[in-house]
């Protein structure tokens, strides 16, 4: 099992918080659990499932119980993929984690509609401003219903001899240059671009960023509030995805290929020098290198790129798709004890240390100097650069449309599906939602 994740100092990158708006917010009925006193006991799920993340949270938990000899955190790393599952039975529970991986956006606002999350806005007053703007992420209708960790961007991370190899001097940065670097890495007897089609949403990154890059910001915000997707800009992004199928640029049996999941999964063809890209957010390097015998990756071979501009798209060519990794406390959970650990793991010195394990970006303002990693520190640069960063679609969306569209990506990826009929499905699930 792998480190899985997913989906800075005073964030200058300005994040669309595309929540859809809901009524009937609930404070929840928790206890004040964690300040008499008495024990209590925090069960935590996070997605962290081998080092250096599964360690270090495990640290974490333990530091903070030496802090409050009254709290015991009970931590439950699980796997990524399962959360979609596992979740909502377990937030529908009388007994749901009191903490647990949160993304944020349209899924966290069906969690809040339901009463499952606990509103810790008055709590967090104290400290959220050193956060930035990144908690704007996780707030629904103004209320604070989770603390973000890490907030980055999607992208290409390829190896640079492969690309050598392929007599490729320089990333592609348009379309046209992408679909032609394609061609020259097949040439070479290379395969181009590692995907983890069997878990659907690496297939949707490539509808999301095409789409960014196709609609307008406009467009892409007021199709979070409406799901009105009549414009265009929509179909043409399903049109694009046709123009990189018809390149067949993926490794065989890719849509059977898990994204995180062992030496064969699309971030283990990576690490291991078997594929020259794959489309991923920042956890990629922690993830791919933790699937390679010296837990090494490619080193310093590995680099990164951002999303090809396209030449005729009306959105913005230099917006980014991304998001960030975040806890919520549950309707259950002890509120006390669960803002308390929740502070703590946002706390200036737990997150320079995690920064430090090259994972990810840290959200904390003067955090992000801890992060060495050459790409990672790029990747800071560049998302304190965009205009704006669009929320993956199928977090941005309600639950029940984000699956519909990460169905509908993946059925066109498998050739069952048109771009037409990609724009429909999510069309008629939003309908019904």
């Amino acid at each position: 099992m792998t480190t899985s994740f997913r989906r800075c100092c005073g964030l200058l990158v300005t994040v669309l918080a595309l929540a859809t708006a809901v009524s009937g917010c609930s404070s929840g009925s928790s206890s004040n659990g964690g300040g008499s006193g008495q024990p209590v006991k925090l069960t935590w799920w996070h997605n962290a499932t081998a080092d250096p993340g599964k360690a270090f949270w495990q640290t974490v938990a333990d530091e903070f119980h030496a802090k409050h000899p009254n709290i015991t955190v009970d931590v439950v790393p699980v796997q990524n993929e399962q959360f979609t599952t596992k979740i909502p039975v377990a937030l529908q529970s009388q007994s749901p984690p009191d903490l647990f991986q949160q993304w944020g956006g349209g899924q966290m606002a069906d969690q809040v509609s339901a009463g499952k999350l606990l509103d810790i806005t008055n709590d967090v007053k104290p400290w959220i401003g050193t956060l930035g703007s990144a908690a704007q992420g996780w707030q629904v209708n103004g209320h604070q219903y989770g603390i973000p960790y890490n907030l980055g961007v999607v992208g290409f991370w390829y190896n640079k001899d492969l690309f050598t190899k392929a007599s490729i001097s320089s990333p592609p940065a348009t379309w046209e240059d992408f679909l032609g670097d394609i061609g020259k890495l097949k040439a070479a007897g290379i395969t181009p671009i590692a995907i983890g089609g069997k878990d659907r949403w690496p297939d949707a990154f490539y509808w999301d960023y095409l789409a960014v890059r196709e609609c307008s910001k406009q467009t892409m915000a007021q199709a979070s509030k409406d799901y009105n997707l009549s414009d265009a800009c929509w179909t043409q992004a399903g049109v694009k995805v046709k123009q990189l199928l018809d390149a067949s640029p993926f490794q065989n049996g890719f849509l059977a290929t898990p994204a995180q999941q062992g030496a064969g999964s699309s971030a283990g063809l990576m690490g291991n020098g078997k594929a020259a890209m794959e489309l991923q957010g920042q956890w990629n390097p922690g993830v791919m290198n933790g699937l390679t015998p010296d837990q090494k990756g490619i080193g310093s071979a590995l680099g990164w790129f951002p999303f090809p501009t396209l030449s005729d798209g009306k959105g913005d060519q230099r917006a980014a798709l991304g998001g960030g990794d975040g806890y919520s406390c549950s309707w259950k959970a002890p509120r006390q004890a669960c803002v308390e650990f929740l502070q703590y793991l946002v706390s200036a010195d737990v997150q320079k240390r995690w920064a430090a394990l090259n994972v990810g970006l840290p959200t904390a303002q003067g955090t992000a100097g801890a992060v060495s990693d050459p790409n990672l520190q790029s990747l800071i640069d560049f998302r304190g650069k965009v205009p704006y960063v669009q929320l993956y679609l199928d977090i941005a969306f309600v639950t029940s449309v984000g699956q519909a569209l990460d169905d509908a990506a993946a059925n066109q990826f498998a050739g069952t599906a048109t771009p037409e009929q990609v724009v429909k499905a999510i069309s008629d699930a939003a309908k019904n939602r």
